[in-house]
C-alpha cells in the first residue's frame, strides 16, 4: 500500500539524505518530516528548536496533526490487546461491545476475560449548545486536515447560518450528492451569473487579471480572472512553462484571452511583475487603442516597503528586532513568559511578504515595549539566568533597554503604516481604483508631515515612492477614477483635483474615440463637478461618503453615458 504524502511537506524542502529545510526560517533539520513538525509546532521537544518565523495558523495546524496521530496510535494499541488461553486466541474488540472469540483449534475452549479496573473519570462540566457545535466544527477541521484560514471564507459563515435555520435533525449532503447533484446545480448557477456579468461588461467594461504562480512541479502557471464592478470570476489557468520567457508567445496568449471577452469590453489588464511587463504592455497598447495596462498594485506597494527596509538605519532596526524575537522564541520558557506578560499576544506578525511581515512585527513590538521591559526586570526572567547571561543574548537584552532602538522602531512604523494601509485597501477584495490615488497622496503627505524638520530623510523616502508609484503603479485610470469619485470631487480639503483633470480627459478620449460620444459626457461632467441637477439632490449627497464610488455615481445619475465613463 502506498503511504499518503504528508501534508506538512508543503512547509519544507526535502534535501539529500534525511534532511529537510524549513520554508519559514530556512533552518536545515536532520530527522525528516517528523522533526520538522515539532519544529513548526513550537512544542517542547528533544533537540528541536522551535521555528521563530512560522505563522500562527500553520503552527496550530501542525499541532492538531501531531495530536491526531498520537490519538490514532493510542487507539491502535488498545485494539491489539489479546487474551491467550491454551491453543486459542481471543481478540477483544470494541465494535458494538461484542466479544469475538477466534479459536485456532477445533476443540471448544472457554476464554477467561478478567475485569479491568478503570479509574474514576474526572468531572467535566457539560458543554453548552454553542460550545458543542464549535467543538464538532473543530473536529471536522482536524479530521480532514483543513487549513484554519478556511474559517475566514464568507461561504463558511453562510453555511453555518443556513444549517442553524434548518434546526435539529438536519442531514448534510452525501459525498455522491456533492459530486453529482450539487456540483451540477452550482455549475449552472455560476454559468447564469457569468451571463449576467457579460451583459454588465457592455456598460461598465471589465478588467482582466493575470496572476502567475509556481506549483510543486515547478510549472509556471498563469491564472486569468475577469473582474467587473459586481463580481470577479475565474476564467482559466494556463501552463506557460514552455513560453514564459518568450514575449511573442505570451503576447499571443494575451491576445486570445482578450478575444474571449471582446476587446471592446476590456478596459484594462492587470499583471504581476513576473511577466516581461514592458514587452507585453507595449504589445497590448500598440494593438488595442482602448485598453490600459497596469501592474499589480499590491506588488508595487510591496516593492516600496522592500526599498524602505533597505535604508541603512531601517535595516539595522529590523535586524535588531529579529534578534530580540529569536532570543524569545528560541526558548520555550522565555516564550511562555513573554506571552504571560503580553496577555497571550505574539511578538512576530506574518504578512503576505517578508517586508510586510518585518514592518508588522515592528508595530507589534512597539505595542509591547513596556511589557517586554517589565519581563526583563521580573523575577521569573532572572530564574533563567543561564539563558539570559549567555554572551549572545546579553546584546539583545541591551537593545530592549536602548532608547535609540525604540526611536528607530517608532520612526519605521510611522513611515510604513500609511503604505500598509494602502495595501490593505487594495488587497481587501473591494474595487480600489477610485481611491488609490487619494490613498497614495495621503501616504506621501504623511511622510512630508513626519519629516517636516528633516528634509534629507523626507527626500530619501519620497524618492523611493515616486520611483515605484510614478514609474510603475500610477495609471491615468487612477486619476480618472479619483476625479469621478464623489467623496474626492466634493471634498474641499482635496488639493489635487486640478492636476488629475487632464488625465481624466485623456482617459475619456481613449475610451470614447468619437466626438459624438464625448459631447454628452462633457456636458454631464460640467453638471457633475458643480453638483447641479441630480448630482445635488439629497440622495446623491448622502451617498457621497457612504457608498462605493461606482454605485454612488450610478445613484446620482441613471444615464448610459455617465455609466460608460464609470467603467474606469
Amino acid at each position: 500500500m502506498v503511504r499518503e504524502k504528508d501534508v506538512c511537506w508543503e512547509y519544507a524542502e526535502k534535501l539529500d539524505g534525511n534532511k529537510v529545510k524549513c520554508k519559514f526560517c530556512l533552518r536545515i533539520l536532520n530527522g525528516g518530516i517528523s522533526r520538522l513538525k515539532h519544529h513548526l509546532s513550537r512544542l517542547p521537544s528533544k533537540g528541536v528548536n522551535p521555528c521563530s518565523k512560522v505563522r500562527d495558523d500553520v503552527s496550530d495546524r501542525v499541532r492538531a496533526i501531531i495530536a491526531s496521530k498520537d490519538d490514532v496510535k493510542e487507539t491502535g494499541n488498545a485494539k491489539k490487546q489479546k487474551v491467550v488461553e491454551g491453543k486459542s486466541t481471543v481478540n477483544v474488540t470494541s465494535s458494538r461491545s461484542l466479544l469475538t472469540v477466534e479459536a485456532t483449534a477445533p476443540t471448544p475452549v472457554v476464554a477467561k476475560v478478567y475485569p479491568t479496573v478503570m479509574p474514576m473519570p474526572m468531572a467535566v462540566p457539560p458543554l453548552s449548545s454553542q460550545e458543542n457545535a464549535e467543538k464538532n466544527i473543530a473536529l471536522f477541521f482536524f479530521e480532514n486536515k483543513l487549513d484554519f484560514s478556511v474559517a475566514r471564507s464568507p461561504s463558511y459563515q453562510l453555511m453555518v447560518d443556513a444549517i442553524g435555520k434548518c434546526g435539529a435533525g438536519f442531514t448534510g449532503p452525501s459525498a455522491d450528492m456533492l459530486r453529482t447533484t450539487w456540483l451540477e446545480r452550482i455549475k449552472s448557477e455560476v454559468s447564469l451569473q457569468t451571463k449576467d456579468a457579460e451583459k454588465e461588461w457592455a456598460t461598465t467594461g471589465c478588467t482582466i487579471i493575470a496572476d502567475t504562480w509556481t506549483d510543486n512541479k515547478s510549472r509556471a502557471l498563469i491564472n486569468f480572472l475577469v473582474s467587473s464592478p459586481s463580481r470577479t470570476f475565474f476564467h482559466k489557468s494556463v501552463d506557460a512553462s514552455s513560453i514564459f520567457k518568450n514575449t511573442k508567445c505570451l503576447a499571443d496568449l494575451f491576445d486570445s484571452v482578450i478575444q474571449d471577452f471582446g476587446a471592446e469590453n476590456v478596459v484594462q489588464i492587470i499583471m504581476d511583475s513576473s511577466f516581461n511587463y514592458t514587452g507585453i504592455a507595449n504589445h497590448i497598447l500598440q494593438n488595442y487603442g482602448t485598453i490600459f495596462v497596469s501592474p499589480c498594485a499590491s506588488q508595487c506597494l510591496n516593492l516600496i516597503l522592500e526599498e524602505f527596509s533597505k535604508v541603512d538605519w531601517v535595516n539595522k532596526c529590523i535586524l535588531q528586532a529579529q534578534a530580540i524575537s529569536k532570543l524569545i522564541y528560541n526558548s520555550v520558557s522565555i516564550l511562555d513568559l513573554m506571552k504571560k506578560f503580553t496577555g497571550g499576544q505574539e511578538l512576530i506578525k506574518t504578512g503576505i511578504t517578508k517586508p510586510v511581515s518585518n514592518f508588522l512585527s515592528l508595530q507589534s513590538m512597539l505595542k509591547q515595549r513596556s511589557r517586554l521591559k517589565q519581563m526583563l526586570n521580573s523575577p521569573e526572567f532572572s530564574m533563567n539566568s543561564s539563558y539570559a547571561n549567555n554572551p549572545k543574548n546579553i546584546a539583545c537584552i541591551a537593545v530592549i533597554e536602548d532608547g535609540d532602538f525604540w526611536r528607530a522602531v517608532e520612526e519605521s512604523v510611522a513611515i510604513s503604516e500609511p503604505f500598509l494601509k494602502v495595501m490593505r485597501e487594495v488587497s481587501g477584495g473591494k474595487p480600489a481604483v477610485g481611491s488609490i490615488y487619494e490613498l497614495m497622496t495621503r501616504a506621501k503627505e504623511s511622510i512630508r508631515t513626519y519629516y517636516i524638520m528633516d528634509e534629507s530623510k523626507c527626500k530619501t523616502f519620497l524618492d523611493i515612492v515616486d520611483r515605484k508609484w510614478g514609474g510603475q503603479l500610477h495609471s491615468p485610470l487612477h486619476s480618472a477614477a479619483a476625479f469621478l469619485n464623489p467623496s474626492v470631487q466634493y471634498n474641499p480639503e482635496i488639493k489635487f483635483l486640478v492636476s488629475i483633470k487632464e488625465d481624466f480627459f485623456k482617459v475619456i478620449e481613449k475610451l470614447l474615440p468619437t466626438p459624438d460620444m464625448r459631447r454628452d459626457i462633457t456636458n454631464q461632467i460640467f453638471i457633475f463637478t458643480r453638483a447641479s441637477g441630480m448630482f445635488g439632490c439629497s440622495l446623491a449627497m448622502e451617498a457621497r461618503d457612504t457608498v462605493a464610488p461606482g454605485i454612488s455615481l450610478y445613484m446620482m445619475c441613471m444615464n448610459v453615458c455617465i455609466c460608460t465613463s464609470v467603467r474606469v
